[in-house]
Order: C-alpha cells, then structure tokens, then sequence
C-alpha cells in the first residue's frame, strides 16, 4: 500500500530541493502549489470562478490571472483570503485524489504543502518531513538568492507558522543547514524510513 506523506518548511527552508531530491529517489510528487496555480490558469473554471468573485481587474491584458494583483489583494485581508481558499482549494483537492488514484500502490506518495502547519492536516498523513533551518538562514537566503529586502523577508517569514510549530508535527525532521551532499544523505535515509512506513491506506 501506499504510504502518504506531508511534506513543509518555511519559506527559503529548502522544501523544493528536498521535494526535487525525493523525486529523484522514485517518489510520487504532488505539488499543491503548482495545482492551484493549474487550477486557476487562463480558459478554466476556476480562473472564470476567481473573476466572478473578485472582478476583472485580476486579469491580465492576455486572459490570464494577475498572480501579483491577486496576491497583493488577500496577502493580510483574511476575509479575501477565505475567499479565495474557497475557490481553489475544492479544485485542488480534486486532482490530488485524481493524482493519488493514480500512483502505485507501494509508492512513497509525497505532498509538498507549504502551509501544511497552518492547515491543521497533518494529522491525515502517514508521516510529516519538515525541511528545517534557522530563521536568520531564511532571511539571508531570500535576500542573496531571491533579492528581497531584510523588511520584506522576515514580514513573510512572521506571516507563516513558527519554527516550533512546524517542528510540532513532524514525524521526520531534514536540516538544511549544510552542503547539498549533507542534504541528500538525511532526504535518503529519510525515503528508505518511509518505504517501510505502516500506511494508513
């Protein structure tokens, strides 16, 4: 059977190259991310839902959503949020059972969920990876790497779950502290954990 697991980390943790190295390994990638990105692109219900609720000023000349106009809208306005979430998150759900249905039936089924500590899921997978580092390893990847400033860096890092809460629901918890070697090595001993993992399923 198939063994369902939740995979988080804060923002600049390293959760995408952990996600990448467990693809690598043979596990089954589900991206929330990605699907509600997919769910809501140009010519889908979803986008057409999205304009019904909001107006078409979140549309691009080109028919597709203004992802910055739209994140600026909920980004701190709960009440849009929920919205929002009301939208998309029905639609993903339904390709991810479409995604699960189709894996293997002894696959390492990995769902790589961002707000996974915020959700209150955790708790409906077989076993939790958290990708972990320290805060201020946050701030300075996202601005060497992604050119933000300090100020915009810790305000995203204040607006999703603690460090402690994410530490909270992890049955498996990777360091990303080191080399990309140091990495791999915990995401493999990890894998080979959850291939003998009792699934739920």
């Amino acid at each position: 059977m198939s063994v369902r697991v939740g995979l988080t980390g804060g923002i600049a943790s390293g959760k995408s190259t952990v996600s990448a190295l467990l693809s690598e390994l043979g596990a089954v990638i589900i991206d929330a991310d990605l699907l509600a990105r997919e769910v809501v692109a140009k010519g889908t219900p979803g986008l057409a839902a999205v304009v019904a609720e909001f107006g078409p000023t979140l549309l691009r000349p080109d028919g597709d959503l203004d992802r910055p106009a739209m994140a600026a809208l909920v980004f701190g306005d709960a009440g849009a949020r929920k919205r929002l979430e009301a939208i998309v998150h029905p639609l993903v759900f339904e390709q991810v059972v479409a995604l699960e249905a189709q894996a293997p039936g002894d696959a390492v089924v990995v769902h790589d969920i961002p707000l996974l500590a915020e959700s209150g899921r955790a708790d409906t997978f077989d076993a939790v990876i958290v990708v972990d580092c320290p805060t201020d390893l946050q701030v300075s990847r996202m601005v060497s790497d992604r050119g933000w400033t300090r100020a915009d860096a810790e305000a995203r890092i204040a607006a999703q779950a603690t460090r402690e809460d994410r530490r909270a629901i992890a049955t498996h918890i990777i360091d990303n502290t080191g080399t990309i070697e140091t990495l791999r090595d915990q995401v493999v001993a990890v894998f080979l954990d959850l291939r003998d993992e009792p699934s739920s399923t």
